[in-house]
């Protein structure tokens, strides 16, 4: 099977497992949890890469996918959809436009909007504790919950907001932010799968290794986009993070070094990737595809 038949395979599962293990809109009861089943199908349905549940159903693909990783995949996708809601509101990154259409906040309203991103952040555990087995449980928690927590993706969302107030922010405190945020999610996917397939520990490490290196490149890419690309290519503003003064590896590094970042990262990636066994033909496409992304 090739890379683009592969992909849109993965892709028909996740968008089928979104469908099926969010609540449904039409859910007895009262308004109140009909219009936030609303909002979490709006901002979780509204497309996307979809990297980081293809990343979890690729990764336990490779060892055997000895579990069904679609209710894990789609956890992650939940927490990630979660942050990026949270991320538009007003009191942080103030974004009207995600994925080419109206922020979640703007759709419906700022307490809806919050409230949405609070009940998919649950929803991801319960997913969790409901499609697997006690043992296999307690590791896909641990795993997620620790790359969304107050170490990790949101210790590093409030560095952000933090940094935005200074005007010397450093190259290692830039590279922790993105370490938090963007990487902790990538290592998380990869790692999840792994989990499902029933990889090593020094299979574990490998995934994290190279997730790490994926979500320093991926993120990289991200601020090149945004000061090289316009508004309908991302689905997003562009050239937000030079209007507000926001430090990225462009501002700090420049464009040409911040490529080559880019590009170091993605081979790091590429090799840890290249010490695991089974199959890795299609992550190693992927990992190559997002290199040279336009949006």
């Amino acid at each position: 099977m090739d890379f683009s038949t592969k992909l849109s395979t993965h892709l028909a599962r996740i968008e089928a497992g979104i469908d099926r293990l969010l609540p449904p809109v039409t859910a007895a009861g009262p308004a109140g949890p009909r219009r936030i089943h609303e909002a979490m199908r709006y901002s979780m349905q509204a497309g996307g890469k979809r990297l980081r549940p293809v990343l979890a159903l690729a990764a336990a693909e490779l060892f055997g996918e000895k579990s069904d990783a679609l209710p894990a995949a789609t956890a992650i996708e939940c927490v990630h959809t979660y942050s990026l809601i949270h991320d538009d509101l007003p009191c942080m990154d103030n974004d009207d436009l995600r994925r080419g259409r109206p922020t979640a906040h703007k759709k419906f309203d700022e307490a809806t909007a919050l409230l949405a991103g609070d009940a998919l952040l649950t929803h991801a555990f319960a997913l969790l504790v409901e499609n697997y087995p006690v043992a296999l449980v307690a590791a896909l928690v641990r795993e997620l919950a620790t790359a969304a927590g107050s170490t990790r993706l949101i210790g590093g969302q409030m560095e952000d907001l933090l940094a935005e107030k200074k005007a010397d922010i450093t190259a290692a405190g830039l590279e922790f932010i993105h370490l938090s945020k963007t990487a902790a999610m990538i290592e998380a996917s990869l790692a999840l799968g792994g989990f499902c397939g029933g990889a090593t520990e020094t299979d574990l490490r490998t995934l994290r290794d190279g997730g790490r290196h994926l979500g320093l490149a991926f993120q990289i890419i991200d601020d090149i986009l945004d000061a090289t690309a316009d508004t309908a290519t991302l689905g997003k503003t562009a050239g937000k993070d030079a209007k507000t003064g926001k430090t990225t590896f462009v501002k700090l590094h420049g464009l040409e070094a911040s490529r080559r970042f880019a590009r170091e990262h993605t081979a790091a990636a590429s090799a840890a990737l290249d010490r695991l066994s089974g199959e890795k033909t299609f992550l190693t496409a992927l990992i190559e595809r997002m290199a040279k992304r336009n949006a």
